[in-house]
């Protein structure tokens, strides 16, 4: 009897992985970029039925942190595992993730016009990827995620383009305040926000026009509720992270203009196991704008 029921115990289990059917991971891709003058690449997860159907797919692209690149999503926080499970379950719709290689440009342009990348991402590579891919190039099937520098990614793309995006999700969010970035030591300026916005500069100085022009609150504060409301915003970050006087503002700042968010305070930091256990539920919001009414 001990026999027959390890037996039926280890069927179960077989029949409940095989109907987690996988998706394909192309792990190192590249966009060649005028803008740029070099090869970018990218890693993207194809879901299961990719390759046995015709149809086309909403897509959310998916931006790494500060230090990591294209393979952080799916080398630490097992983006594909997780989404095989969450499709198989209904729990997200199936749908293309790309992940592009940010290195450290927190995905904007430069001060300096250095480094263009948010003209690239929205001029070169989004429709470089929508062309290769069979994607439903299209706002209401179009969302974008990401994680620290990525989250603040997210905010810039979706604040500024609300036109491309219909949701973003934003997890643990590289967003400071005008007097956390006043008093920040001059050595992490330097090192990381002074590439962007102006190296050298101390005190008030950093509030230049490339900060104000990029800074997600100064970017809510300067526009309409209506005009914020054309994007679906979900905000995530942990109690104990660092960021989250930033993220705890920007929620305040969109509450008060009126407009409908989600927001998510988790016990947690700035760490992998907290975006792994938040990134399902942050696509399960965005998913949510690709259902047609």
């Amino acid at each position: 009897m001990r026999i027959l029921f390890a037996l039926f115990f280890v069927c179960c289990l077989l029949s409940g992985r095989a109907q987690w059917a996988t998706g394909r991971v192309l792990e190192e891709k590249n966009v060649r970029s005028a803008i740029l003058h070099r090869d970018v690449r990218y890693t993207i997860y194809l879901p299961a039925d990719y390759q046995s159907s015709e149809r086309s797919y909403p897509v959310v692209y998916l931006l790494h942190g500060y230090s990591d690149d294209n393979t952080g999503w799916l080398q630490f926080g097992e983006i594909n595992r997780l989404a095989d499970k969450a499709i198989a379950e209904g729990t997200i719709p199936p749908m293309i993730i790309v992940m592009p290689n940010g290195d450290s440009s927190f995905y904007i342009n430069s001060y300096d016009g250095k480094e263009k990348y948010e003209d690239f991402f929205v001029k070169e590579f989004m429709p470089e990827i929508e062309k290769t891919y069979r994607i439903k190039a299209d706002k209401r099937f179009r969302g974008v995620a990401g994680l620290s520098m990525g989250g603040y990614g997210t905010l810039i793309y979706t604040l500024k383009h609300p036109e491309l995006f219909a949701a973003g999700a934003a997890l643990s969010a590289a967003v400071w305040d005008d007097s956390t970035i006043v008093s920040m030591p001059d050595k992490r300026w330097d090192g990381i926000l002074g590439q962007l916005y102006g190296l050298g500069l101390k005190g008030k100085d950093r509030l230049s026009t490339a900060y104000n022009e990029n800074s997600p609150m100064k970017i809510v504060a300067g526009k309409s509720s209506d005009e914020l409301k054309k994007v679906r915003y979900w905000i995530d970050c942990g109690d104990d992270d660092g960021l989250s006087k930033g993220n705890c503002l920007l929620h305040i700042l969109l509450q008060e203009k009126g407009v409908p968010h989600e927001f998510r305070v988790r016990d947690g930091t700035h760490t992998w196991t907290y975006w792994r256990t938040g990134i399902i539920d942050a696509l399960g919001f965005i998913g949510q704008s690709f259902h047609q009414q």
